[in-house]
């Protein structure tokens, strides 16, 4: 998985398949953002970004509130839907 993290258009790929896994499994996509949000905030607490992508996206995520941080992950999962 450190692979995947280290290209970002692999971890659009990798979300991408994860949502649609999510989705068969019978995930609303309220519960999928849901999940994203949690996910973004462990990420932006324990691990550093490993390129500038990432870097972007935490800067983003460290300036917002809890509110627009839910809107960011909601987001990505539709990024990664769209690069599944």
């Amino acid at each position: 998985m450190a692979t995947v993290l280290k290209v970002f258009e692999r971890w659009k790929e990798f979300l991408g398949e994860r949502v649609k896994q999510a989705e068969q499994a019978g995930m609303t996509e309220e519960t999928i953002s849901n999940l994203a949000f949690q996910i973004g905030e462990f990420l932006s607490d324990k691990i550093d970004p490993e390129n500038k992508e990432e870097r972007v996206l935490k800067e983003l995520w460290d300036v917002c509130d809890e509110q627009e941080r839910k809107v960011l992950a909601t987001a990505m999962v539709k990024l990664a839907k769209a690069n599944a």
